[in-house]
């Protein structure tokens, strides 16, 4: 069945299992993890595929989908509830050669080649659903036209010595790419890969039907596809992004983008009412702060009920904080419970835990922990 033509179809690759975050990730895919206390990571890039009027978006799931696919639903939030596109779930399926999952990025959209072809669209966004960050991707697409691109990346740069964790992009002075290095250890550019592309479909789909018949290949974008499409001397540039970006992959990291929601220049600006960052209404009633409650730097959600202190830390929606606990540079999730007298430092406390009366959590510098309720090896009793 062939529905009305689309210009460009975003593909969101949300099918990791994001072991790197530990228990936030259990039973839960990355891009469906809390953030900013009333967001989940994957209402960036379909907030930002909605703001740059892009209508039909293709969500390739695979590990723990439950919640992920519970909270997109049929996209109302984004503006994705469309008779023609929209959104939509596309998780590994059964054919006449039996099911198996998806071998890698390259393979989870060949095996959706027939949902692209629907649209019959001249480019395919390609976005991966766990990062952080506001972009306009028609400007991206302006891009590509002006350059005649067949593929653009989007690049932005990285400190030099944290290359060795990303994909590099090496381009020559109109930034058309000649040489892509996949964490390399001596870095020639600190261009790195966001994972945004834009690609002709023509040559897309093409590349993706020579990959799968490579019984060599690992069916990876990263791996495969995108140095077989540059060595072939096709039309490759980079697009430089320069506002904020940043890879959730890490506790570390994860905490790091709470904190830098509570700095006014942090260049996210979730508070820009042109370019809104939606997300499912929790339908909470307001927060409630008591008498003796201090509140400094921080961002309290609806349905809190707070009656200690708080400190620059992000406190989620119906979170209930106790008389005279104590919260410091800390990341509370849904639901949770401190009680009275409990102190957390520096901690991310999973959703519906409860800290006990008393119990102290984390340390005043260090390493960022993860706390719930069986997490008995992070407690300090300093």
């Amino acid at each position: 069945m062939r529905n009305r033509k689309k210009e460009m179809v975003a593909m969101i690759l949300a099918g990791g299992q994001g072991s790197r975050l530990k228990e936030l990730t259990i039973r839960n895919a990355k891009p469906a993890v809390p953030f900013g206390g009333k967001y989940r990571i994957i209402d960036f890039a379909l907030s930002n595929c909605s703001n740059s009027g892009i209508d039909t978006v293709g969500i390739l799931t695979q590990y723990q989908p439950l919640v992920l696919n519970t909270h997109v639903g049929i996209g109302s939030p984004w503006d994705l509830d469309r008779r023609e596109g929209g959104v939509k779930i596309l998780p590994p399926y059964m054919g006449m050669d039996g099911g198996r999952w998806f071998r890698g990025t390259a393979n989870a959209i060949y095996e959706n080649i027939h949902f692209i072809d629907a649209y019959d669209p001249e480019y395919v966004l390609l976005l991966s659903g766990d990062h952080i960050y506001k972009m306009d991707y028609s400007k991206m697409l302006e891009f590509h036209k002006e350059k005649d691109s067949q593929l653009t990346v989007s690049v932005i740069e990285v400190p030099w010595d944290e290359c060795y964790r990303f994909g590099i992009l090496n381009t020559d002075e109109e930034k058309r790419i000649v040489e892509f290095e996949e964490k390399p250890e001596n870095a020639k550019s600190n261009l790195a890969s966001m994972g945004i592309y834009i690609f002709n479909w023509k040559l897309l789909r093409q590349a993706l039907i020579e990959d799968e018949a490579d019984d060599k290949s690992s069916n990876d974008f990263g791996k495969n596809i995108i140095p077989k499409i540059i060595d072939g001397g096709r039309n490759v540039f980079a697009y430089v992004f320069e506002d904020y970006w940043k890879d959730v992959g890490t506790v570390q990291s994860l905490w790091d983008a709470n904190m830098d929601l509570l700095k006014l220049d942090n260049g996210l600006n979730l508070y820009d009412k042109s370019w809104r960052i939606y997300s499912v209404n929790p339908m909470s009633p307001p927060h409630f702060v008591g008498s003796n409650a201090i509140i400094e730097s921080s961002l309290v959600n609806e349905g809190c009920v707070i009656e200690g202190e708080v400190y620059n830390s992000v406190i989620s929606p119906d979170v209930r904080v106790g008389k005279h606990a104590i919260i410091r540079d800390s990341v509370i999730l849904p639901n949770a419970v401190i009680e009275d007298y409990a102190e957390v430092n520096r901690t991310i406390v999973m959703g519906n835990s409860v800290i006990k009366a008393g119990i102290k959590v984390g340390k005043k510098d260090g390493d960022i922990l993860l706390y719930n309720d069986e997490s008995k090896d992070t407690l300090s009793f300093e």
